[in-house]
């Protein structure tokens, strides 16, 4: 038996395990742990392993994965609330960063134009992995600056449609740069007209039918044939795989399964991402970094400098104020993983030699190693100026704040549409998830905000943003599975309120003791609506009533309560 593929993944675990956790307990973040555990075992490191061509195949699938995920991120409400930010600002950072670094690469390195191009746009384009992160734990996605900057992520996110159709395209010697350019935005174009007419007629009622098999084994598998299926087919004809998983997730952004798909691919997803981010770090060449380190960490400094300068005033164009301006520039101000795909996809085209892809390595690398420091400073100022007036103009937002934080309602059968009923007539926005494929056709054709899910599986709620929910409702009629979702949701996110029914006092008490802010006994209720409404017909007073009832309702909770949550907290069901 040959045990040496069985050496590298065990020490590809163990230096991420090792190194990842560090690198985020320093504040630093995951990627550039993978990104540096890749360059301890590489060859420029301790040589574990040599021969990492063959892992960088495998991690090709973490690329084709976070762009299935990407692709899915933007769907078309996201873009249209954030229209102005998103079609505006994020389309002029792109075009001059992306303008100004092909000159300067033009003019210092005599390469052509073509060349100078796919590295000036792919300079220009951030973080989307590492930025949301950063902004997911601080909890500012929806602030003044990380809208703006999400904004931004998306047009950059758009970007990369047409950036792979043109290395695609500057394979093919006999177009010049303008023919690349034009019918690479001529294949984006294409696709969306092919993802519209598929996503609508073939994909989803696909799906709809393989969730009613209700095996999570064969959505898992139409999942992973979804993406590697279209990454496939794009390679055949000549353009990426990466742009065919890209492609893949764009046909379900605006679909009801697009939750649990997300739920599916994600673990598959972090570990291959993580294989690729070391993959990139083995193939980096320590000694050109050693032989010029000032100059390549003079050019960070002046690639990041001259993105912040461009991003800056663009945000005060758009109406947002000024130290505002200063935190998105700053958290925007390096470069990213797309420009690590988008250079490694040009290398193995033969377009970049090995001398200049591996200076355009180390300079993103360097760059994202800044990125937590240039948060930090970034969080500081905005942070300076929270108490202040900075505002966003609400056209271009979106008018409800609450937008990018719904509540949570996990259930929608009888009860759940009757919450959400009230919720739509409070105007409080929610997303529903549901287990039942017909229900989900059925409220999504009448516009209800309803999302297919299992909700036995804890990686939905990470899938649906269940971390930034404000509170959660459990509407589910299976008491079994009730406790198992109070019980993950709590061990997953303690600080959320979870609201949740029950039949009887017993199962109320069990449900608190799981984690449960608030319980609703059904016997209660039905016994006081009952009690009041035969009372009042036999002539009672109804304020007496209502006296008589609340004095029900609070005993009945108050011993319902009387159970001591973190006496019991649960376990983590996964």
């Amino acid at each position: 038996m040959n045990t040496e593929y069985l050496t590298d993944t065990i020490v590809l675990l163990a230096a991420a395990v090792i190194a990842v956790p560090l690198f985020q307990s320093l504040g630093l973040g995951a990627i550039p742990g993978f990104l540096v555990a890749g360059i301890v075992l590489g060859p420029s490191g301790l040589g574990f392993i040599e021969n990492y061509d063959e892992i960088a195949h495998l991690a090709e699938l973490g690329v084709v994965l976070l762009l299935f995920v990407i692709g899915i991120e933007i769907n078309p409400s996201r873009l249209w609330k954030m229209k102005g930010l998103v079609l505006g600002l994020g389309s002029l950072q792109v075009f001059i960063t992306g303008g100004l670094i092909t000159i300067i690469v033009h003019a210092t390195l005599s390469s052509s134009w073509g060349i100078s191009l796919l590295i000036g746009s792919a300079l220009a384009l951030s973080s989307t992995a590492f930025v949301l992160q950063l902004l997911t734990e601080r909890k500012m996605l929806s602030s003044e600056y990380g809208r703006p900057a999400v904004a931004v992520l998306l047009l950059q996110d758009l970007a990369v449609v047409p950036l792979l159709a043109f290395v695609s395209l500057m394979a093919t010697p006999e177009l010049t740069i303008a023919e690349d350019v034009f019918f690479a935005f001529a294949e984006a174009l294409l696709i969306l007209v092919i993802i519209i007419i598929t996503a609508r007629y073939i994909l989803n009622p696909t799906l709809n039918r393989l969730a009613r098999f209700s095996s999570p084994e064969i959505f898992t598998a139409s999942a992973l044939l979804l993406v590697l299926g279209s990454a496939y087919v794009m390679e055949r004809i000549g353009l990426s795989m990466a742009m065919g998983a890209f492609t893949a997730g764009l046909l379900i952004a605006d679909s009801s399964y697009r939750h649990q798909i997300i739920a599916e691919i994600q673990p598959f997803r972090g570990l291959l991402l993580g294989l690729f981010f070391m993959s990139m770090g083995m193939s980096i060449n320590l000694s050109l970094f050693l032989a010029n380190p000032l100059v390549l960490l003079g050019i960070v400094v002046v690639l990041m400098a001259g993105k912040f300068l461009t991003l800056w005033p663009l945000s005060r164009v758009f109406g947002i104020q000024n130290t505002t301006s200063i935190s998105i520039a700053l958290l925007l101000a390096q470069s990213g993983e797309f420009a690590l795909v988008l250079f490694a996809l040009a290398k193995g085209m033969g377009l970049l030699d090995e001398t200049l892809f591996q200076h355009l390595l180390i300079i993103v690398f360097l760059s994202m190693l800044a990125t937590p420091a240039l948060e930090k400073a970034a969080y500081r100022i905005f942070s300076s100026i929270r108490e202040g007036s900075t505002t966003i103009p609400e056209f271009e937002i979106g008018r409800i704040e609450h937008d990018a934080k719904p509540v949570l309602l996990i259930g929608f059968g009888r009860m759940g549409r009757k919450i959400g009923v009230v919720m739509e007539f409070m105007k409080v926005p929610y997303v529903a998830i549901d287990s039942n494929a017909a229900l989900v056709d059925r409220e999504r054709a009448e516009g209800k905000p309803v999302y297919f899910g299992d909700v036995k599986r804890s990686e939905i709620f990470r899938a649906v943003g269940a971390a930034e929910a404000p509170l959660v409702i459990v509407a589910i009629d299976n008491f079994e599975v009730t406790e198992q979702v109070v019980s993950t949701l709590h061990a997953a996110y303690p600080a959320i309120p979870i609201f949740v029914r029950g039949h009887d006092m017993m199962k109320c008490q069990a449900l608190k003791a799981l984690g449960a802010h608030f319980t609703a006994s059904e016997t209660l209720e039905a016994s006081a609506e009952l009690a009041r409404e035969a009372l009042l017909h036999m002539g009672e007073e109804a304020s007496e009533v209502e006296v008589a009832l609340d004095d029900l309702r609070k005993d009945y909770y108050e011993r319902t309560n009387q159970v001591r949550v973190e006496s019991k907290p649960g376990p983590n069901i996964p």
